[in-house]
Protein backbone atom coordinates (compact mmCIF):
# COMPACT_ATOMS: atom_id res chain seq x y z
CA UNK A 1 0.00 0.00 0.00
CA UNK A 2 1.19 3.52 -0.89
CA UNK A 3 1.97 6.40 1.64
CA UNK A 4 -1.81 7.18 1.57
CA UNK A 5 -4.53 5.72 3.41
CA UNK A 6 -5.92 4.39 0.37
CA UNK A 7 -4.46 2.37 -2.42
CA UNK A 8 -4.01 3.83 -5.59
CA UNK A 9 -4.47 2.62 -8.65
CA UNK A 10 -3.59 3.95 -11.87
CA UNK A 11 -5.81 2.98 -15.32
CA UNK A 12 -4.77 4.35 -18.71
CA UNK A 13 -7.34 4.59 -21.20
CA UNK A 14 -9.79 5.56 -18.14
CA UNK A 15 -11.94 7.38 -19.48
CA UNK A 16 -14.28 5.00 -21.78
CA UNK A 17 -14.81 1.18 -22.20
CA UNK A 18 -13.63 -1.31 -19.79
CA UNK A 19 -10.82 1.34 -18.68
CA UNK A 20 -13.91 3.02 -17.43
CA UNK A 21 -15.41 0.38 -15.82
CA UNK A 22 -12.25 -0.57 -14.12
CA UNK A 23 -11.75 2.82 -12.58
CA UNK A 24 -14.81 3.01 -11.25
CA UNK A 25 -14.93 -0.87 -9.68
CA UNK A 26 -11.47 0.94 -7.87
CA UNK A 27 -13.11 3.72 -7.02
CA UNK A 28 -16.49 1.98 -5.55
CA UNK A 29 -13.95 -0.35 -3.23
CA UNK A 30 -12.32 3.15 -2.03
CA UNK A 31 -9.00 3.54 -4.41
CA UNK A 32 -7.70 6.37 -4.85
CA UNK A 33 -7.72 6.23 -9.05
CA UNK A 34 -5.59 8.04 -11.38
CA UNK A 35 -6.86 8.44 -14.64
CA UNK A 36 -4.65 8.43 -17.73
CA UNK A 37 -6.79 9.48 -21.32
CA UNK A 38 -6.74 12.04 -24.03
CA UNK A 39 -10.27 12.93 -24.12
CA UNK A 40 -11.21 15.89 -21.83
CA UNK A 41 -14.40 15.35 -21.31
CA UNK A 42 -14.48 11.33 -20.90
CA UNK A 43 -11.42 12.43 -18.38
CA UNK A 44 -13.86 14.64 -16.40
CA UNK A 45 -17.10 12.36 -16.86
CA UNK A 46 -14.85 9.36 -15.34
CA UNK A 47 -13.40 11.30 -12.68
CA UNK A 48 -16.96 12.38 -11.86
CA UNK A 49 -18.23 8.79 -11.44
CA UNK A 50 -15.60 7.30 -9.48
CA UNK A 51 -15.77 10.29 -6.68
CA UNK A 52 -19.96 9.74 -6.71
CA UNK A 53 -19.15 5.70 -5.76
CA UNK A 54 -16.64 6.97 -3.16
CA UNK A 55 -13.26 6.37 -4.33
CA UNK A 56 -10.74 9.60 -5.05
CA UNK A 57 -9.88 10.64 -8.46
CA UNK A 58 -7.32 12.52 -10.57
CA UNK A 59 -7.91 12.92 -14.44
CA UNK A 60 -4.12 13.47 -16.44
CA UNK A 61 -4.43 14.23 -20.21
CA UNK A 62 -1.75 12.35 -21.83
CA UNK A 63 -1.28 10.03 -24.96
CA UNK A 64 0.64 6.94 -24.06
CA UNK A 65 2.59 6.76 -27.04
CA UNK A 66 4.44 9.79 -25.43
CA UNK A 67 6.67 8.08 -23.20
CA UNK A 68 7.57 11.51 -21.29
CA UNK A 69 3.57 12.57 -20.62
CA UNK A 70 3.41 9.22 -19.45
CA UNK A 71 6.03 9.73 -16.58
CA UNK A 72 4.99 12.90 -15.81
CA UNK A 73 1.04 11.66 -15.66
CA UNK A 74 3.05 8.92 -13.61
CA UNK A 75 4.48 11.52 -11.44
CA UNK A 76 1.10 13.90 -10.79
CA UNK A 77 -0.50 10.76 -9.03
CA UNK A 78 2.51 9.57 -7.06
CA UNK A 79 3.18 13.25 -5.45
CA UNK A 80 -1.33 13.64 -4.78
CA UNK A 81 -1.80 10.09 -3.42
CA UNK A 82 1.70 9.52 -2.07
CA UNK A 83 2.83 6.01 -4.33
CA UNK A 84 1.21 3.67 -7.10
CA UNK A 85 -0.03 0.24 -5.68
CA UNK A 86 -1.68 -0.78 -8.90
CA UNK A 87 -1.31 0.05 -12.74
CA UNK A 88 -3.23 -1.06 -15.53
CA UNK A 89 -2.18 -0.64 -18.98
CA UNK A 90 -5.45 -0.69 -20.59
CA UNK A 91 -5.23 1.98 -23.66
CA UNK A 92 -5.50 1.00 -27.36
CA UNK A 93 -6.63 1.72 -30.70
CA UNK A 94 -7.08 -0.47 -33.64
CA UNK A 95 -8.03 -0.09 -37.44
CA UNK A 96 -10.51 -2.39 -39.28
CA UNK A 97 -8.95 -3.21 -43.34
CA UNK A 98 -7.08 -5.47 -44.50
CA UNK A 99 -3.27 -5.51 -44.43
CA UNK A 100 -3.13 -3.98 -48.30
CA UNK A 101 -5.50 -1.21 -47.55
CA UNK A 102 -3.50 0.01 -44.66
CA UNK A 103 -1.01 2.88 -44.44
CA UNK A 104 2.49 2.32 -42.55
CA UNK A 105 1.40 5.72 -40.44
CA UNK A 106 -1.88 3.60 -39.69
CA UNK A 107 0.54 0.04 -38.15
CA UNK A 108 2.89 2.48 -36.60
CA UNK A 109 0.33 4.70 -34.28
CA UNK A 110 -1.80 1.10 -33.31
CA UNK A 111 1.83 -0.40 -32.51
CA UNK A 112 2.93 2.80 -30.65
CA UNK A 113 -0.46 3.07 -28.62
CA UNK A 114 -1.70 -0.98 -28.42
CA UNK A 115 2.23 -2.04 -27.55
CA UNK A 116 4.57 0.50 -26.73
CA UNK A 117 1.91 2.51 -24.68
CA UNK A 118 2.15 -0.33 -22.32
CA UNK A 119 5.92 -0.24 -22.10
CA UNK A 120 5.58 2.83 -21.58
CA UNK A 121 3.16 2.56 -18.60
CA UNK A 122 5.17 -0.37 -17.35
CA UNK A 123 8.32 2.19 -16.98
CA UNK A 124 6.84 4.22 -15.35
CA UNK A 125 4.78 2.24 -12.86
CA UNK A 126 8.54 0.56 -12.23
CA UNK A 127 10.37 3.77 -11.63
CA UNK A 128 7.93 4.35 -8.89
CA UNK A 129 7.55 0.77 -7.11
CA UNK A 130 11.15 -0.46 -7.58
CA UNK A 131 12.23 1.59 -4.24
CA UNK A 132 9.10 0.29 -2.22
CA UNK A 133 9.60 -3.36 -4.06
CA UNK A 134 6.22 -4.37 -4.07
CA UNK A 135 3.14 -3.35 -6.42
CA UNK A 136 1.62 -4.64 -9.36
CA UNK A 137 1.22 -3.89 -12.89
CA UNK A 138 -1.62 -5.63 -15.01
CA UNK A 139 -1.59 -5.88 -18.43
CA UNK A 140 -5.27 -5.67 -20.51
CA UNK A 141 -4.77 -8.17 -23.01
CA UNK A 142 -7.11 -9.76 -25.48
CA UNK A 143 -7.41 -13.31 -26.39
CA UNK A 144 -6.74 -12.17 -30.00
CA UNK A 145 -2.95 -11.73 -27.89
CA UNK A 146 -2.92 -15.68 -29.16
CA UNK A 147 -5.25 -15.89 -32.39
CA UNK A 148 -5.06 -13.18 -34.83
CA UNK A 149 -7.72 -12.78 -36.60
CA UNK A 150 -8.45 -11.26 -40.21
CA UNK A 151 -9.18 -7.03 -40.85
CA UNK A 152 -7.20 -6.54 -37.15
CA UNK A 153 -3.28 -7.19 -38.12
CA UNK A 154 -2.23 -4.45 -36.47
CA UNK A 155 -4.10 -4.87 -33.05
CA UNK A 156 -3.66 -8.35 -32.75
CA UNK A 157 0.34 -8.16 -33.34
CA UNK A 158 0.12 -5.33 -30.85
CA UNK A 159 -1.43 -7.57 -27.90
CA UNK A 160 0.93 -10.14 -29.10
CA UNK A 161 4.11 -7.88 -28.82
CA UNK A 162 2.73 -7.16 -25.01
CA UNK A 163 2.60 -10.81 -24.49
CA UNK A 164 6.22 -11.22 -25.56
CA UNK A 165 7.22 -8.26 -23.50
CA UNK A 166 5.73 -9.11 -20.43
CA UNK A 167 6.75 -12.28 -20.57
CA UNK A 168 10.21 -11.31 -20.75
CA UNK A 169 9.84 -9.07 -18.25
CA UNK A 170 8.65 -11.81 -15.76
CA UNK A 171 11.63 -13.54 -15.80
CA UNK A 172 13.95 -10.36 -15.18
CA UNK A 173 11.67 -9.78 -11.89
CA UNK A 174 12.06 -13.09 -11.04
CA UNK A 175 16.16 -13.07 -11.58
CA UNK A 176 16.22 -10.34 -9.31
CA UNK A 177 13.69 -11.61 -6.51
CA UNK A 178 11.36 -8.60 -6.99
CA UNK A 179 8.33 -8.20 -5.17
CA UNK A 180 6.61 -6.31 -8.34
CA UNK A 181 3.62 -8.41 -9.46
CA UNK A 182 2.66 -8.70 -13.64
CA UNK A 183 -0.16 -10.45 -14.71
CA UNK A 184 -1.72 -10.14 -18.19
CA UNK A 185 -5.67 -10.27 -18.66
CA UNK A 186 -6.89 -12.17 -22.01
CA UNK A 187 -10.23 -10.43 -22.56
CA UNK A 188 -13.04 -11.48 -25.18
CA UNK A 189 -15.48 -9.50 -27.41
CA UNK A 190 -16.82 -6.36 -24.78
CA UNK A 191 -19.53 -3.75 -25.12
CA UNK A 192 -17.98 -0.65 -25.49
CA UNK A 193 -17.59 2.41 -27.55
CA UNK A 194 -14.62 1.40 -29.60
CA UNK A 195 -17.04 -0.25 -32.55
CA UNK A 196 -18.21 3.55 -33.12
CA UNK A 197 -14.72 4.90 -32.46
CA UNK A 198 -12.18 2.67 -34.65
CA UNK A 199 -11.21 3.44 -37.71
CA UNK A 200 -12.19 1.54 -40.63
CA UNK A 201 -12.37 0.84 -44.36
CA UNK A 202 -15.07 -2.08 -44.18
CA UNK A 203 -18.11 -1.68 -45.97
CA UNK A 204 -20.36 -2.11 -43.00
CA UNK A 205 -20.63 -0.68 -39.12
CA UNK A 206 -18.46 -2.66 -36.50
CA UNK A 207 -19.16 -5.21 -34.14
CA UNK A 208 -17.72 -7.02 -31.40
CA UNK A 209 -17.92 -11.20 -32.30
CA UNK A 210 -20.34 -12.35 -30.31
CA UNK A 211 -20.66 -13.59 -26.94
CA UNK A 212 -20.99 -10.24 -26.14
CA UNK A 213 -19.95 -9.13 -22.23
CA UNK A 214 -20.76 -5.99 -20.54
CA UNK A 215 -17.64 -3.81 -19.64
CA UNK A 216 -18.14 -3.72 -15.82
CA UNK A 217 -18.44 -7.77 -15.61
CA UNK A 218 -14.81 -7.91 -17.46
CA UNK A 219 -13.57 -4.85 -14.98
CA UNK A 220 -14.36 -7.11 -11.47
CA UNK A 221 -12.46 -9.80 -13.12
CA UNK A 222 -9.60 -7.31 -13.85
CA UNK A 223 -9.63 -5.83 -10.30
CA UNK A 224 -9.17 -9.69 -9.02
CA UNK A 225 -6.33 -10.13 -11.53
CA UNK A 226 -4.43 -7.17 -9.51
CA UNK A 227 -5.21 -8.30 -5.92
CA UNK A 228 -4.34 -12.42 -6.96
CA UNK A 229 -1.64 -11.54 -9.45
CA UNK A 230 -2.30 -14.82 -11.51
CA UNK A 231 0.02 -14.95 -14.59
CA UNK A 232 -2.18 -14.79 -16.65
CA UNK A 233 -6.05 -14.61 -16.34
CA UNK A 234 -8.63 -15.74 -19.59
CA UNK A 235 -11.87 -13.72 -19.09
CA UNK A 236 -14.72 -15.39 -20.38
CA UNK A 237 -15.41 -19.11 -21.69
CA UNK A 238 -15.05 -17.46 -25.86
CA UNK A 239 -11.18 -16.37 -24.58
CA UNK A 240 -10.74 -19.76 -22.88
CA UNK A 241 -11.85 -21.41 -26.11
CA UNK A 242 -9.91 -19.24 -29.29
CA UNK A 243 -6.50 -19.71 -27.48
CA UNK A 244 -6.45 -23.47 -26.91
CA UNK A 245 -7.95 -23.74 -30.11
CA UNK A 246 -5.65 -22.03 -31.70
CA UNK A 247 -2.93 -23.82 -29.92
CA UNK A 248 -4.07 -27.17 -30.84
CA UNK A 249 -5.81 -26.50 -34.46
CA UNK A 250 -3.59 -23.70 -35.81
CA UNK A 251 -4.37 -24.23 -38.99
CA UNK A 252 -8.27 -25.44 -38.75
CA UNK A 253 -8.75 -21.96 -37.39
CA UNK A 254 -7.09 -20.79 -40.15
CA UNK A 255 -9.36 -21.87 -42.60
CA UNK A 256 -12.34 -20.95 -40.09
CA UNK A 257 -11.65 -17.33 -40.08
CA UNK A 258 -11.23 -16.76 -43.71
CA UNK A 259 -14.51 -18.16 -44.37
CA UNK A 260 -16.35 -16.81 -41.22
CA UNK A 261 -13.88 -13.79 -39.68
CA UNK A 262 -15.58 -10.94 -42.15
CA UNK A 263 -18.77 -11.29 -41.66
CA UNK A 264 -18.32 -11.80 -38.04
CA UNK A 265 -16.91 -8.06 -37.43
CA UNK A 266 -19.87 -6.73 -39.70
CA UNK A 267 -23.37 -5.96 -38.85
CA UNK A 268 -25.79 -5.37 -41.80
CA UNK A 269 -25.85 -1.73 -41.49
CA UNK A 270 -24.24 0.66 -44.05
CA UNK A 271 -20.94 1.90 -42.62
CA UNK A 272 -21.27 5.38 -41.85
CA UNK A 273 -19.34 7.35 -44.14
CA UNK A 274 -16.81 10.41 -42.67
CA UNK A 275 -17.63 9.70 -38.82
CA UNK A 276 -14.63 10.58 -36.67
CA UNK A 277 -12.32 8.19 -35.56
CA UNK A 278 -10.24 7.95 -32.63
CA UNK A 279 -6.84 6.53 -34.28
CA UNK A 280 -4.97 10.22 -33.69
CA UNK A 281 -7.25 12.35 -32.04
CA UNK A 282 -9.64 11.71 -29.24
CA UNK A 283 -13.24 11.52 -30.41
CA UNK A 284 -14.51 11.86 -26.26
CA UNK A 285 -12.89 15.42 -26.20
CA UNK A 286 -16.21 17.37 -26.33
CA UNK A 287 -18.17 14.78 -24.99
CA UNK A 288 -18.51 11.72 -22.65
CA UNK A 289 -18.98 8.23 -24.31
CA UNK A 290 -18.97 6.38 -21.17
CA UNK A 291 -18.38 2.75 -20.78
CA UNK A 292 -20.89 1.18 -22.51
CA UNK A 293 -21.30 0.86 -26.76
CA UNK A 294 -24.52 0.31 -28.45
CA UNK A 295 -24.79 -3.82 -27.83
CA UNK A 296 -26.13 -3.94 -24.20
CA UNK A 297 -29.24 -5.56 -25.35
CA UNK A 298 -27.23 -8.65 -26.53
CA UNK A 299 -24.08 -8.48 -23.57
CA UNK A 300 -24.21 -10.86 -20.91
CA UNK A 301 -24.01 -9.37 -17.60
CA UNK A 302 -21.35 -11.76 -15.73
CA UNK A 303 -18.62 -13.80 -17.29
CA UNK A 304 -16.30 -16.45 -15.80
CA UNK A 305 -12.65 -16.06 -15.36
CA UNK A 306 -10.03 -18.84 -15.00
CA UNK A 307 -6.24 -18.98 -14.42
CA UNK A 308 -4.85 -20.98 -17.55
CA UNK A 309 -2.40 -23.10 -15.20
CA UNK A 310 -5.81 -24.70 -13.75
CA UNK A 311 -7.46 -25.66 -16.98
CA UNK A 312 -4.56 -27.08 -18.42
CA UNK A 313 -4.11 -28.91 -15.15
CA UNK A 314 -7.65 -29.77 -15.70
CA UNK A 315 -6.98 -30.62 -19.37
CA UNK A 316 -4.55 -33.19 -18.62
CA UNK A 317 -6.06 -34.49 -15.63
CA UNK A 318 -9.27 -35.03 -17.42
CA UNK A 319 -6.89 -36.55 -20.33
CA UNK A 320 -5.33 -39.00 -18.15
CA UNK A 321 -8.97 -40.39 -16.66
CA UNK A 322 -10.22 -41.38 -20.55
CA UNK A 323 -7.29 -43.20 -20.86
CA UNK A 324 -7.05 -44.48 -17.84
CA UNK A 325 -10.43 -45.44 -18.42
CA UNK A 326 -10.13 -47.06 -21.93
CA UNK A 327 -7.09 -48.98 -20.55
CA UNK A 328 -9.44 -50.68 -18.06
CA UNK A 329 -12.14 -50.98 -20.74
CA UNK A 330 -9.33 -52.72 -22.73
CA UNK A 331 -8.82 -55.27 -20.42
CA UNK A 332 -12.09 -56.02 -19.24
CA UNK A 333 -12.63 -56.68 -22.84
CA UNK A 334 -9.34 -58.62 -22.90
CA UNK A 335 -10.47 -61.10 -20.24
CA UNK A 336 -13.54 -61.66 -21.47
CA UNK A 337 -12.40 -62.45 -24.96
CA UNK A 338 -10.58 -65.75 -24.82
CA UNK A 339 -8.25 -65.49 -28.05
CA UNK A 340 -7.12 -62.12 -26.55
CA UNK A 341 -6.42 -63.63 -22.95
CA UNK A 342 -5.04 -66.62 -24.43
CA UNK A 343 -1.92 -64.30 -26.16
Amino acid sequence: MSGSTRPTVVVTGGSAGVGRAVAVAFGRRGWNVGIVARGRAGIAASVEEVRAVGGRALGYRADVADPRAVDRAADAFADEFGGIDVWVNNAMVTVYAEVAQMSPEEFRRVTEVTYLGQVHGTLAALRHMREADRGTIVHVGSALAYRSIPLQSAYCAAKSAVRGFVDSLRTELLHHRSGIRLTMVQLPAVNTPQFDWARSRLPRRLRPVPPIFQPEAIAEEIVRAAYDAPRELWIGTPSWLAILGAQGAPAFTDHYLARHGYEGEMTDEPAEPGRPDNLFDPVDAHSDSGAHGRFGARAKGSVVAADPMWLHLGMIAAAGLIGGAALVAARRSGQRDPRIASR
